[in-house]
């Protein structure tokens, strides 16, 4: 059996490049962007008016003059009427582009209109003032979005903002995700007494949906020959197996045994940790990467964010988060010597401090329990004895949350 930090160095030593592809601006939130995104023109591309009022020559109060004829009105998207003589105005909208023979916008508050007079109400005026101007933000040429970002609505702005119909991202691993065992039935069916209904895979399923991952869903039975067919299916269609139950020491677990047949390699089995013990990881040949969690739902729900998550972050070229912590709100006590991963509710004190609520719950099978906490605070397997206003690691789940 091993640690946590050792399981971890050994998945973040699989990570793997799964290569490039093109996809539509619009279906690349939340992928990993695999290019940079540069300025395709000054951004922004003219002397953009920041306020609806007056463009003038800042020279002509310099003159003394507060009262403009107002020679026309120019909208955002019409060309820019020159301004002819000193005494002249033009009447101009947000977003439009700057005359050049003007340099600064008087606001409407500050003015009062008359017919085509605007006489000047303020005496504060500066030369300038109520512009965006021209490349201020960004040069043509220059980079708005670096690759290794995760794509979000900003970055999705941006590149829409320089005419980047397609985006170069990561290509995303093909993942399935396997239930065994026939005490499971479909979601639709009446379970009997003694059989459950499969929830684990439909867990994974929306977690990875939550990273634009889709993964396939296959079920296999308490059957060792068909165990064995179904892995061989996986090995050669998948890059990952993510797989649910039917990894310990039971009289029908039959897939430790068909992944060896299969030449997958343990690279560990059992971690010092509750939930998630049994949790079992290895490699076929292939480069195809099975992570085999444990069937109670809490366990496989906290080994997905504990291990596979970050496994998927880095394989995307994604930056390394920094961790998070949150500070236990009560004392809290766990005797055995393993890595607990305590379920927490969060919130927030006063002063900024991420507040964690112990939820202990009714164990690993106890899957209920997830819909009312937010994150696993993960407490140190060599202490039993945890003091309010300790801080510890967090692991979230609850995306509203973090």
């Amino acid at each position: 059996m091993i640690t946590v930090e050792q399981a971890e160095r050994l998945i973040q030593a699989q990570v793997q490049d799964f290569g490039t592809e093109l996809i539509p601006f619009e279906s690349a939130l939340g992928r990993s962007l695999a290019e940079d995104i540069t300025a395709d023109r000054d951004l922004p591309p003219f002397n953009r008016v920041t306020m609806d009022g007056i463009a003038i020559a800042y020279s002509t109060i310099e003159q003394g003059i507060t009262s403009f004829k107002i020679k026309a009105t120019q909208a955002a998207g019409d060309q820019p009427i020159n301004i002819d003589h000193a005494d002249e105005c033009i009447e101009i909208m947000t977003g439009a582009a700057l005359p050049d023979s003007a340099d600064t916008v008087i606001r409407y508050e500050d003015i009062e209109i008359k017919g085509s007079k605007a006489t000047l109400l303020a005496s504060d005026i500066k030369k300038g003032q109520n512009l965006h101007l021209k490349g201020v933000d960004k040069k043509k040429n220059e980079v708005v979005a670096s690759a290794g970002q995760l794509i979000t609505p900003a970055i999705i702005s941006l590149a829409t903002s320089v005419g980047k119909v397609e985006l170069l991202v990561k290509k995303l691993p093909r993942v399935v995700i396997v239930s065994s065992g026939d005490e499971l039935v479909d979601v639709d069916e009446k379970p009997s007494l003694t059989q459950i209904r499969k929830s684990n895979s439909y867990t994974i399923k929306a977690v990875l949906r939550q990273y634009g991952l889709e993964g396939d869903l296959l079920h296999i039975p308490d059957d060792p020959k068909i165990t064995k067919e179904k892995i061989a299916h996986c090995l050669d269609n998948y890059d990952v197996i993510l797989m649910t139950g039917g990894i310990s020491m039971g009289k029908f677990d039959y897939i430790p045994k068909a992944l060896e047949e299969m030449q997958v390699k343990t690279l560990f089995h059992k971690v010092h940790q509750r939930p998630g013990k049994p949790f079992w990881f290895g490699k076929h040949d292939s480069g195809v990467l099975v992570f085999a969690f444990p069937g109670n739902p809490v366990a496989t729900f906290m080994c997905l964010h504990r291990y596979f998550l970050p496994w998927l972050n880095a394989s995307q070229g994604l930056s390394d988060k920094q961790p998070v912590y949150a500070v236990s709100d009560r004392d809290f006590t766990f005797m055995p010597a393993l890595q607990y991963f305590l379920q927490v509710k969060l919130s927030f004190s006063l002063q900024g401090q991420i507040l964690a609520t112990p939820i202990e719950g009714n164990g690993s099978g106890d899957f209920a329990n997830l819909a009312d906490t937010d994150a696993f605070m993960e407490l140190p397997m060599e202490r039993d004895e945890f003091k309010q206003g300790e801080a510890f690691r967090i692991w979230p789940f609850n995306q509203l949350m973090i």
